[in-house]
């Protein structure tokens, strides 16, 4: 399997923060989102920005992985594992294994990602959540966001083989999904441990989903409708006049289904007051404009 550098793939240094991955995760994936973006090979982008982002979202993911670029594996090199594999004693010691139990599951990510990562699909029990039965196996489930929302079927590929699993509306991470009789080797069940998967627009908060809408200054100083992106599809949201970046605005019912027939969480929608490029002389005129409307001292409110 060859290397992947995450890092170049979302455009960031080694040692970027969280919020930095975070901005350029959410630039990019917006550019290629497969929806919007008309550029060749916008899918396959967009699936490595993904991937790359799931892997350095996390702490402990993001620290092995380090490790091993550590190594001076450079894009497109082969990787080498250790003898015996990643398991127990990769490198520096890390069990990639237990980081990674089961990543891969559902997760459409790249053969480096699912062999290196995702390569143990028995874990051992995690602290605070018990150990599964003998005989049963035990894999971290990525599940998309409107999987949650809509409660659908997945189909996913766990030790190469495939399999459908019924995602229960409504579900939250660490709960269980039980698949009788398909634990590894035909023995026992498949326990799948969900988690969310990353997602270009929403990011959750509890049972509320956030969304950052970028808006143009007018709309910000002069109040607009404008097409926002919900789990159930687009609604037209009033952005009221004055606003400033950073205010949050509530679509109420928007969020994740409740849990156990509870009331579904709410969107909130940050406003993020962006200034578009001017590349025609007609945009630059405007903007000028406006520098000699507001002049020198438009800081001072």
């Amino acid at each position: 399997m060859q290397f992947k550098d995450y890092y170049d793939t979302l455009g960031v240094e080694p040692g970027a923060g969280d919020a930095e991955l975070k901005t350029a995760y959410r630039r990019l994936a917006r550019k290629y989102h497969p929806d919007v973006s008309k550029e060749a090979g916008a899918e396959e982008r967009f699936k490595a920005i993904n991937e790359a982002y799931e892997a350095l979202r996390d702490p402990a993911k993001r620290a092995a992985y380090d490790q091993l670029r550590a190594r001076g594996y450079r894009p497109g090199d082969e990787v080498q594992p250790p003898h015996g594999g990643f398991g127990q004693g990769g490198p520096g010691g890390v069990d990639f294994d237990e980081i990674f139990a089961g990543g891969g599951a559902g997760g459409g990510f790249s053969d480096f990602f699912e062999e290196l990562f995702g390569r143990r699909q028995g874990a051992g029990a995690q602290p605070g959540r018990g150990a599964p039965p003998r005989g049963d196996t035990r894999a971290r489930l990525a599940v998309p966001l409107e999987a949650v929302h809509e409660g659908r079927a997945l189909r996913i590929s766990v030790a190469g083989k495939a399999l459908e699993v019924r995602i229960p509306k409504g579900v939250r991470p660490g709960q269980l999904i039980r698949l009788k009789g398909q634990g590894a080797g035909g023995q026992g069940d498949l326990l799948l441990e969900v988690e969310y998967a990353a997602h270009p627009q929403f990011e959750v908060d509890g049972g509320n989903i956030v969304h950052v809408l970028p808006v143009a200054p007018w709309e910000a100083a002069l109040g607009a409708t404008v097409s926002v992106p919900t789990l159930g599809g687009a609604v037209e949201l009033k952005i009221p006049a004055g606003s400033e970046a950073g205010r949050k605005l509530r679509l109420r019912g928007r969020g994740l289904p409740g849990v156990r027939g509870g009331a579904a969480g709410d969107q909130i929608v940050e406003l993020e007051v962006l200034a578009p490029r001017a590349d025609s002389d007609a945009q630059r005129a405007a903007y000028r404009g406006l520098q000699q409307a507001f002049g020198e001292d438009w800081r001072r409110g």
